[in-house]
């Protein structure tokens, strides 16, 4: 009887050994994915910023986007296969050009009242207080930090909940919080209806 009850065992731990594998290939095709599109986006970077091209420059940007990645690959990209991952990547890289404009356009608002004659009678400093319609952690940080890289604004506090305490230098800057940022943020992380 013994022998048939090993027979049985093995029989049934066959298949929850495939499930096992199966799932283990899953779960290493995820963890992977993320590494590998944190090492190409360090890479580039590394690359851009370093403008050097001989083979040591490249061996250490390798190296080191190989750290950079295979440490917080998973921080960078939590879930990427998720649906409309693509579509926002794309609104996102959009949205880009847009915000450096933006900032362009503050910094020249901020060059003004630096040569005003009498910038004091300009700088009004204002703490604003909003609520913002965005939910999710990554739209509530883009726009944190959106609101922040744009020169006369500064975001002091920002809870899970979209509550922003931004500090801005005049009533101009102030006046355009949260304004059209929040809704092309809001546009990026929209899943079209249907899906």
């Amino acid at each position: 009887m013994a022998p048939g009850r090993a027979e049985i065992r093995s029989d049934k731990t066959l298949p929850a050994d495939s499930d096992q594998k199966q799932a283990s290939k899953s779960v290493r095709k995820k963890r992977i994915l993320p590494i590998v599109l944190t090492f190409i986006i360090s890479m580039v970077t590394w690359l851009i910023l370093s403008g050097q091209f001989d083979s040591f420059h490249i061996s250490l940007g390798i190296v080191s986007s190989l750290i950079v990645a295979w440490l917080s690959g998973d921080l960078m990209f939590q879930n990427p296969i998720q649906k409309g991952f693509i579509a926002r990547t794309i609104r996102f890289v959009i949205y880009i050009p847009w915000l450096i404009v933006q900032i362009f356009i503050a910094n020249l608002h901020i060059l003004k009242i630096v040569f005003h004659p009498r910038p004091l009678e300009i700088i009004d400093p204002k703490i604003v207080k909003f609520n913002s319609k965005l939910s999710g952690q990554m739209p509530l940080y883009i726009l944190g930090n959106s609101i922040t890289l744009t020169p006369g604004t500064v975001t002091i506090f920002v809870n899970v909940f979209g509550t922003y305490t931004v500090h801005a230098i005049d009533q101009q800057s102030a006046e355009a919080l949260p304004g059209e940022m929040e809704n092309k943020i809001d546009r990026i992380f929209q899943t079209p209806e249907g899906s």
